[in-house]
């Protein structure tokens, strides 16, 4: 039985327990009403003034009345001893007087049996008259007096005496009260019975209801999709407030004095890392993001697990600051995923680059699986797909993927049956085949059309989505961007911030244990024939590959870069050239495969490991620009660009202070 009906019967069963109390609190005060009213004993005059009203003037009664003349009291009786009655028809009384009955009120009652009483005793007494009549026996018959109404009080009904008169109540009125009680009752008793009987017919349902589940109805209960997800969902909130490391007795005064330590916001830290056995063992990391909607939202994706036969070839993993101990979203592939990026204009949206060239949406809202992806054939990509990136605006925006065959496709949200755009970029200066493998690319700030590539050969190319002014679709072949000798694995363009425009110039980082610092050549003038373009800088001071760089989005002259040795290097061109100002050990035993940059602020960075953790790190102040960076980093860079002779790369160790 439902809670509403248990409700209802609860409320009828108190509702006739106050009426219940009610009606013994009314018969209490009745009862002590009427033990408390005292009775009125009738005087003299009381009794006088009743027989002066049933029997006739005082002297019919008086002893010193020689004759008594019943007709004053009694209609139709003749007068005994009445002198002008003839003196044949005088009558003889008997000694008695036959008892007046009465009926109604109280008062008559009680006259009544004053009458009784003094008409004995007055009529017993002996009459002398005045003359000695002769007597004749007569019957005549006597009325009785009319029945007053006879008034009742009860409960309910409110009396109020008075001089003149009493307030009555009809027999009518006092029946239909009656009725109405008795109706009440009745109705209340039956509707208590009602009520005792759905109780008890409740009480058996409950009992019915409540029992002991059998194993295999619990298991089938712990199965159930609806109670895993709420298990899901209720837990991460859970863990979400039990994460939350706020320091509530924190002492704000402390300190205040001293102004605090000079080198406060200096430091580089470590907030907390991200691992899950469920999820990450035995697996790395290839890519990383951070989520341009909630800024506590960072997203990973990890390769295949060998040891485990029956779990998905690649994953990938949401992670939220306030959820330490597993990640709030897992995403499911097929392949190995190579590449993960967030969807700057939909929040709700991963897009992943997979070892078999398939490119997979998933959604926050969904399951584990893809809600989209592209199909297995020729018309995209059919090699791994190491790179990805969204360009373009909130109304017009395309995902860019390159794959290792030179094959560059872009897509639209909503549609991956097909590629809306392929370019397949092909150089002819190779000797086996023309195409060119890309490892990574970039677009600058504010281009959609024109992005630069490294390759596997180690040489950095600049190619063009569309036909433009002087230039065609594809790779341009003739600029060759010449300094690595191995793979490049990273390429980031310098954000477009600040009063200065320092978007021409880009980092690049490869296997030759090398970052290099380059400048773009202008669009406007391509050329003609092949010309080798020369690093503006190079910085020799990693002891392993250099897996990952990037400008930093606020601050014109610092960037970040990870190696194998586990480092985690920050550099600021402003400070020093030559060394990182500051180089945190983050895994001794354990390579840096990525890095990313918080998009809020760039205070945190998080650093994507080789055996699966994700590293979260805050710099600090060392994030917040002064007013002349940017004319300081003009001045690098001027000192950077005048090293150089010819286009031929100059030691940096031969320079005056690294530059």
């Amino acid at each position: 039985m439902s809670a509403r009906l248990r409700d209802e019967i609860e409320a009828k069963r108190a509702k006739l327990q106050e009426m219940r109390q009610a009606r013994i609190i009314r018969q209490r005060q009745d009862s002590e009403r009427r033990a408390t009213t005292p009775v009125k004993s009738p005087t003299q005059a009381d009794i006088n003034a009743l027989l002066k009203s049933i029997l006739g003037p005082d002297d019919a009664l008086s002893p010193r009345s020689p004759d008594l003349t019943p007709a004053s009291s009694v209609p139709g009786t003749p007068s005994l001893g009445h002198p002008d009655l003839p003196g044949p028809s005088s009558l003889r009384v008997s000694g008695r007087v036959s008892r007046i009955s009465s009926a109604g009120s109280d008062r008559a009652g009680f006259g009544a049996t004053l009458v009784h009483s003094a008409t004995e005793n007055i009529l017993d007494r002996p009459i002398t008259p005045k003359f000695t009549p002769d007597f004749i026996d007569v019957q005549q018959e006597l009325f009785e007096l009319p029945q007053r109404e006879r008034v009742t009080y009860n409960k309910e009904i409110q009396t109020a005496d008075t001089d003149s008169d009493t307030e009555t109540t009809s027999d009518e009125e006092i029946r239909e009260i009656v009725f109405r009680e008795r109706e009440t009752t009745v109705d209340a008793e039956r509707t208590l019975e009602r009520l005792e009987e759905e109780s008890a017919t409740l009480d058996r349902e409950i009992e019915e209801e409540i029992r002991d589940l059998t194993e295999e109805e619990k298991i089938s209960i712990l199965a159930a999709p609806e109670f895993l997800d709420f298990v899901e969902q209720s837990s991460k909130i859970v863990q979400r407030a039990l994460n939350d490391n706020y320091d509530y007795i924190r002492d704000y005064t402390s300190g205040a004095e001293t102004g605090g330590d000079d080198s406060e916001g200096k430091r580089v830290k470590r907030i907390c890392s991200f691992w899950d056995e469920r999820y990450c063992k035995n697996r790395s990391i290839t890519d990383v993001d951070w989520s341009p909607k909630f800024p506590e939202l960072s997203v990973a994706s990890y390769n295949k697990n060998a040891a485990a036969v029956n779990e998905p070839d690649g994953i990938v993993a949401v992670w939220n600051l306030h959820l330490l101990e597993r990640p709030e979203f897992v995403f499911h592939s097929q392949s190995d995923v190579l590449s993960v990026t967030f969807s700057p204009f939909h929040a709700n949206l991963v897009f992943g680059g997979t070892y078999s060239g398939q490119i997979l949406l998933w959604d926050t809202r969904s399951k584990h699986l893809p809600v989209l992806k592209t199909p297995l054939s020729a018309a995209g990509h059919t090699h791994p797909v190491y790179a990805m990136q969204m360009v373009g605006t909130q109304n017009a925006h395309n995902l860019i993927t390159s794959s290792t065959d030179g094959m560059v496709c872009s897509w639209l949200v909503d549609m991956l049956a097909q590629p809306q755009e392929t370019l397949e970029l092909v150089h002819a200066g190779h000797n086996k085949t023309g195409e060119v493998a890309i490892t990574t690319f970039d677009f600058p700030d504010n281009e959609t059309t024109a992005f630069w590539v490294g390759t596997e050969e180690g040489n950095i190319y600049q190619a063009n989505r569309y036909d433009r002014a002087g230039a065609k679709a594809g790779l341009n072949q003739y600029d060759v961007y010449k300094g690595h000798s191995g793979p490049v694995l990273g390429l980031h363009f310098h954000p477009l911030i600040g009063p200065v425009d320092f978007s021409d110039l880009f980092l690049t980082c490869s296997v030759d244990w090398t970052v290099k610092l380059w400048r773009a050549r202008s669009l406007a003038k391509p050329s003609t024939t092949t010309q080798t373009v020369s690093s503006i800088y190079s910085f020799d001071e990693a002891d392993d590959y250099v897996y990952d760089i990037e400008w930093h989005p606020a601050h014109p002259a610092i960037f970040a870069s990870v190696d194998g040795s586990g480092k985690f290097d920050l550099w600021n061109l402003n400070a020093d050239t030559e060394v990182p100002v500051v180089s945190t050990s983050v895994s001794a035993d354990h390579a840096l495969n990525k890095l990313q940059w918080d998009r809020k602020d760039g205070r945190r960075a998080i650093l994507g490991g080789s055996e699966g953790r994700l590293y979260v790190y805050d710099i600090g102040d060392m994030a917040i620009p002064r007013e002349t960076e940017w004319n300081d980093m003009q001045k690098t860079v001027a000192g950077f660009v005048g090293g150089q002779t010819n286009g031929v790369e100059v030691d940096s160790r031969m320079l005056p202070n690294g530059r």
